[in-house]
């Protein structure tokens, strides 16, 4: 009795479709769903384009043609070789991680001033702002290893700075620091601004609305966070690091992701597409099947495969030079009508005064010295074959060309 199918070819083919698009949708969702949440949250990080949020100095620099990148690796804060990375300090939990980390050079550590209160509508909005409690800043001075204390003071008419006095005008108050074991680059009468640690290259930046979002609505303050940056990096082509890792912005090495990135998504795209022709070809069968045939094939071809195969398996293939050299001089001197009386210096001296192999401009005579003796590997024996093969077929081109 015949017996059908109880599914038609269409039906199969729409339910291997959504399989395949439900298998794509999980994998990619598997791999990438943290980098599809939103980062833009109000706080004091790189991604945060609010008023503490530090996105507004990553845009300007970068529209102004910097090297800049939020980096989101931890092992970036500790083996870095290249680049200038600035730490946005969060007045929330982080002086025990910075302690435990051992910051490489050159770094910017930017101080915290604000606690901000998230808007409950937009997340991306701080609804109120306050000082942060000054107590908290020198308990993280001394897990810095920074002996001194945080002080707020009225804003300076000018600042003692590197690039000349400036008229900085951070928000209500200044933030410094009071403190002898910091280098001050950037100062008041009452205080460090910007100062450097005495024996590493790790600058502290006390006041951050040197270039949060909102600090950089004053122009001072835009173009002093600029010549900073200028100021700190040794190269034009330096990239500018601002780290997000401290803030939870963690990206995990994730082994899917990996595969479609460089360097590996070449061989994972060669990998799906011989996946692919390897269903294909079950799916559907190519040509009609294929005959038995002898295990040993007759005529001269197989008897030269074979011959070679024995060769490779004794592992005699380099010894094969001088043997390929007296064949070839026979033949040649064979299809120039060589007199058979002569010697194989004779035949050296004749075959020179034919000409030279067009490729590589060496005689008979030259070509001969490299095959007398047997190859250092079977490439060095190819080279040397391809050669003599070439110079006999320039030579008997030649004589064809004269006779016509």
């Amino acid at each position: 009795m015949e017996t059908t199918s109880p599914f038609a070819a269409r039906t199969v083919g729409i339910l291997v479709a959504i399989a395949i698009v439900s298998f794509g949708a999980v994998m990619a969702l598997a791999g990438w769903a943290p980098e599809l949440r939103n980062r833009d949250l109000a706080g004091d990080h790189p991604y945060s384009t609010s008023a503490i949020g530090y996105n507004g100095i990553v845009q300007f620099l970068d529209a102004q043609g910097y090297p800049v990148e939020i980096s989101r690796l931890e092992h970036t804060l500790t083996q870095r070789d290249w680049g200038v990375m600035i730490v946005t300090v969060s007045p929330r939990g982080m002086g025990d991680t910075l302690q435990d980390i051992t910051l490489q050079p050159t770094t910017l550590i930017v101080l915290p001033k604000w606690i901000g209160e998230t808007d409950r509508l937009n997340k991306k909005r701080q609804r109120d702002t306050r000082f942060m409690e000054a107590r908290g800043l020198n308990d993280l001075l001394v897990r810095l290893d920074i002996d001194g204390e945080i002080g707020r003071i009225d804003v300076p008419r000018l600042t003692d700075t590197p690039f000349g006095d400036m008229a900085l005008k951070p928000d209500l108050k200044m933030q410094v620091i009071r403190s002898d074991s910091l280098v001050p680059i950037a100062w008041t009468d009452d205080g460090i601004l910007l100062g450097k640690l005495d024996d590493r290259d790790i600058y502290v930046l006390a006041d951050p609305d040197m270039l949060n979002t909102f600090g950089l609505a004053q122009r001072e303050n835009a173009r002093f966070a600029v010549q900073l940056i200028d100021w700190l990096r040794y190269d034009e082509a330096e990239p500018i690091i601002f780290d997000a890792t401290l803030h939870g912005f963690v990206r995990s090495e994730n082994l899917l992701q990996m595969m479609f990135d460089i360097p590996f998504v070449g061989a994972t795209l060669a990998a799906l597409a011989a996946a692919f022709l390897l269903g294909w070809a079950a799916l559907v069968r190519f040509g009609p099947t294929a005959r038995e045939t002898r295990v040993i094939a007759l005529g001269k071809q197989a008897l030269v495969d074979n011959s070679a195969g024995l060769f490779t398996m004794a592992r005699r293939e380099t010894r094969l030079a001088p043997g390929y050299l007296t064949m070839m001089r026979r033949r040649v001197a064979r299809e120039i009508a060589a007199p058979k009386t002569m010697t194989e210096a004779q035949l050296s001296a004749l075959f020179d005064r034919l000409g030279t192999e067009e490729q590589s401009g060496k005689t008979f005579s030259q070509i001969e010295r490299g095959l007398r003796t047997a190859s250092a590997s079977r490439e060095e024996l190819m080279t040397k074959a391809r050669e003599l093969y070439r110079w006999r077929r320039d030579i008997l081109r030649r004589s064809t060309h004269e006779r016509k």
